[in-house]
C-alpha cells in the first residue's frame, strides 16, 4: 500500500526525472538489471539510468565517473534513481526495507552465513545503507544484512526508513571518494 501511495504522490517527480534523463542522455531513461531476490530467485530491478553508454575507441565502456552526467549525478546523489524500485515492491519482488539486491555473479562468493541475506525480500533501503552505505566494506555490509535478517521487525523497518530519509537529505555515504559506483564485491575469505 505504501509503495502504491508513494508512486502516486511521487509521479510528478518521476515523470520530470524521466524526461530530464531522456533529454540529456537520449534514449531510455530507465536502467534494468537482473538481481537475485528472496531465496536467490532472479528478478529484474528497475532504476533510473544515470550514466551514458559512451565507449572508447576500442568499444569499451568509459569509466563510470566519465559516463555519469550532471543530471545523472544529481539524480543519484538525491537517491531518486532508486524510486522506480517501488514498482518492484508492488510486484512482490522487493520490500521497502531489506538487504540491497546485489549481482547474481556474487551468489557463489557468499559464505554460508552471508547467504542468509536471501532469506528475506531485498529492499530499496536497508540496515547497511543507513550505517555507512558505500563507506563500509563488503564484509561489514554483508554482516549488517545478516544482522537485519535475524532482527527484522516493523519497528526496525520504521527506524531504517526514518534514517534513510535523514541520509538522503544529508547526502551521506552516497559515493566513495573518486568513484561513481560502489566497489566490486570480492567474496568472503571465510568458508
Amino acid at each position: 500500500m505504501f509503495a502504491l501511495l508513494a508512486l502516486l504522490l511521487l509521479s510528478p517527480l518521476l515523470l520530470l526525472t524521466a524526461l530530464a534523463l531522456w533529454g540529456v542522455q537520449g534514449g531510455n531513461p530507465f536502467f534494468t538489471q537482473v538481481r537475485p531476490g528472496k531465496r536467490g530467485r532472479l528478478f529484474t530491478i528497475l532504476k533510473f539510468r544515470t550514466m551514458t553508454n559512451e565507449r572508447d575507441a576500442n568499444g569499451e565502456l568509459l569509466a563510470d565517473a566519465e559516463r555519469l552526467t550532471p543530471v545523472g549525478n544529481l539524480v543519484r546523489k538525491s537517491s531518486i534513481d532508486e524510486l522506480p524500485q517501488l514498482i518492484n515492491v508492488l510486484m512482490g519482488q522487493m520490500s521497502l526495507v531489506g538487504p540491497r539486491p546485489l549481482l547474481p555473479e556474487y551468489l557463489p562468493l557468499y559464505s554460508p552465513q552471508q547467504r542468509l541475506r536471501h532469506d528475506v525480500l531485498p529492499g530499496i533501503t536497508g540496515w547497511a545503507q543507513v550505517h555507512g552505505r558505500n563507506a563500509v566494506s563488503w564484509e561489514e555490509k554483508l554482516t549488517m544484512d545478516v544482522w537485519y535478517v535475524h532482527h527484522q521487525s516493523l519497528a526496525l523497518d520504521l527506524q531504517i526508513l526514518l534514517l534513510t530519509v535523514k541520509k538522503v537529505f544529508l547526502r551521506e555515504d552516497i559515493n566513495t571518494e573518486g568513484a561513481a559506483t560502489t566497489h566490486r564485491f570480492k567474496g568472503s575469505k571465510k568458508s
